[in-house]
């Protein structure tokens, strides 16, 4: 679930922890990205907002995803933590 508590603008990926995925670069980075997306759409930053929100959609449409998304998606690509975040960057 993703959370923007305003005032005072803090945003944060609020989820419990999974310590059982620490170390194995598998868990999904989305949360987190999207709290940055909706920090920067408060800062009045919309292109900047936008971009990363576009890059988000084109990715998981692309089906280059995250352990957890890849087990639900028929031809879907694995990737790893580091692997989604590089595949966000070259959707940017």
């Amino acid at each position: 679930m993703l959370t923007c508590q305003i005032p005072p603008q803090y945003f944060e990926a609020t989820h419990g922890t999974a310590p059982k995925y620490a170390g194995q670069n598998k868990v999904n980075p989305g949360s987190i990205i999207l709290s940055a997306e909706m920090m920067l759409r408060h800062m009045g930053w919309t292109e900047a907002a936008d971009n990363v929100l576009s890059a988000m959609s084109n990715v998981i449409q692309n089906k280059t995803v995250t352990y957890d998304l890849e087990r639900l998606m028929d031809g879907a690509t694995l990737l790893s933590c580091s692997e989604f975040g590089d595949a966000l960057i070259d959707s940017l």
